[in-house]
């Protein structure tokens, strides 16, 4: 397979660049279009979210004028602010609004509990490690009694291979014991044969 040279591939990284970044901006796009006609209020996090991309693109070049100018043909005439009741700073909030704000709220709540529920999974396991394990005093002696026995069985071995080395002494000995009682068995029949 023939690679393209360095700057083929650094072409084609930007042009693929280039494509997913207009991709996400048609999408945000296009998110504000289904916002505007389910007639929910159109907030830059609200867009982010329907449009799976993050806040920060919405509050682009390019997508914030479109953004701002859906919220702009959201607003009531006779105010020139969006329908709703006034909240805490001031500015009027739409119900639609409101619901995206309380949805998106809930959303982010759902995954921080789920995230906490996690944390302590992992906490309970980690803690019940510790208290089910062995105290440090008792490992501790269980490893003295391992050395003593060890000991006990190295100092039985050195016993028995000394044993087996005078047993070894003694059975050459008696070999040669043996062997020296069959020649002078031999000679005592030799003799006893030539007497007669």
């Amino acid at each position: 397979m023939k690679q393209n040279p360095p700057e083929g591939r650094v072409v084609a990284l930007k042009a693929a660049r280039a494509a997913d970044s207009q991709a996400k901006r048609q999408r945000a796009l296009a998110a504000i279009a289904s916002l505007e006609t389910a007639g929910a209020a159109i907030t830059f996090p609200s867009v982010a979210q329907a449009a799976g991309v993050s806040t920060w693109l919405a509050y682009s070049e390019g997508v914030r004028e479109h953004v701002e100018a859906a919220r702009a043909r959201q607003t009531d005439p006779s105010t020139g602010e969006a329908p709703g009741s006034r909240v805490g700073n001031g500015h009027r909030a739409s119900a639609a609004g409101l619901r995206t704000d309380l949805a998106l709220a809930r959303a982010e709540i759902g995954r921080l509990r789920s995230e906490a529920d996690k944390l302590h999974k992992r906490l309970q396991v980690h803690l019940g490690a510790e208290i089910e394990g062995p105290d440090r005093a008792e490992l501790i002696g269980r490893v003295a009694a391992l050395e003593s026995l060890n000991r006990q069985l190295v100092a039985e071995r050195d016993g028995r291979s000394a044993e087996a080395e005078a047993a070894k002494l003694a059975v050459v000995e008696l070999e040669d014991e043996l062997v020296a009682a069959r020649e002078s068995l031999r000679r005592v029949i030799r003799a006893e044969n030539r007497g007669r």
